[in-house]
């Protein structure tokens, strides 16, 4: 894969402003993301006589992107040819957007029916960042952005939220595009040179990548290190609050050495 070349990235304490991915970032929604999937294409591979739905497919053609795009990428996949549809299509209905707000129903189902908590340590890395004057926002491909923010109770965090949205009223075009972390760094007033990208998805990494940020952290949630790195990770950790003591003030000005 060939990815446009960048500068060198910018220790941590350089920066001025954290842009985070949400799920699999700061809550573990990335599981109730997968089991949403799998209640989605699960019965519907099985009723087109089609490969099953795994774990592997969620990584490889969904995480990280917009729902719509996420349901083309694995018919596509399948070789399953449907119509595009429009976003007001029933969720029964046989279209791509028709599948995609099926699985939308099926997240705000599990959603309702397990909860979500915020990682204790992106938490911990979280709070350092504000005490130490970072400006932070939520960079998203969800439509429920808001509403796991709240399920977790950390929506009052973040005066900017860029999700999926926002990015649809605003034409933003959906990661590996920059275009939504370019739209955060913004709202926050900081150029994408003082802002750091914080995925946990290959497109995430790789839209940090491509919008030229200063630093470009992946959190390793099952990806792998090498994938996050390959995409455009330009540190890698497997929790934030390992990244604390590379804060400004903190005990270790230079962070975490890249990892390419």
């Amino acid at each position: 894969m060939t990815l446009p070349t960048r500068g060198t990235a910018r220790p941590l304490a350089a920066q001025r402003a954290l842009l985070f991915d949400l799920d699999g970032v700061l809550t573990p929604t990335a599981a109730v993301h997968m089991r949403a999937w799998a209640r989605l294409f699960g019965p519907y591979l099985e009723q087109h006589g089609a490969a099953p739905y795994t774990d592997d497919d969620y990584f490889r053609y969904v995480d990280g992107k917009p729902r719509y795009d996420g349901v083309r990428s694995l018919l596509q996949a399948r070789g399953i040819d449907l119509p595009e549809g429009a976003p007001s299509d029933s969720p029964d209905a046989d279209t791509v957007c028709g599948l995609g707000n099926r699985k939308n129903a099926a997240f705000t189902a599990e959603l309702t029916e397990h909860g979500v908590d915020a990682y204790p340590g992106s938490m911990a890395f979280l709070d350092a960042a504000m005490a130490a004057g970072y400006r932070v926002a939520v960079v998203s491909s969800s439509a429920n952005a808001r509403s796991v923010l709240d399920a977790a109770g950390i929506l009052d965090r973040f005066p900017v939220i860029v999700d999926g949205t926002v990015a649809s009223a605003d034409g933003l075009a959906g990661k590996p595009a920059p275009d939504t972390f370019l739209d955060a760094a913004t709202r926050l007033g900081c150029s994408a040179d003082e802002s750091v990208v914080i995925e946990d998805a290959t497109s995430g990494v790789e839209a940090g990548r491509n919008g030229r940020f200063g630093l470009v952290v992946g959190v390793d949630r099952g990806v792998g290190a090498a994938a996050l790195t390959e995409h455009g990770a330009d540190v890698v950790v497997t929790d934030l609050d390992q990244l604390i003591s590379g804060l400004r003030g903190g005990s270790d000005a230079a962070g975490p050495a890249p990892t390419r």
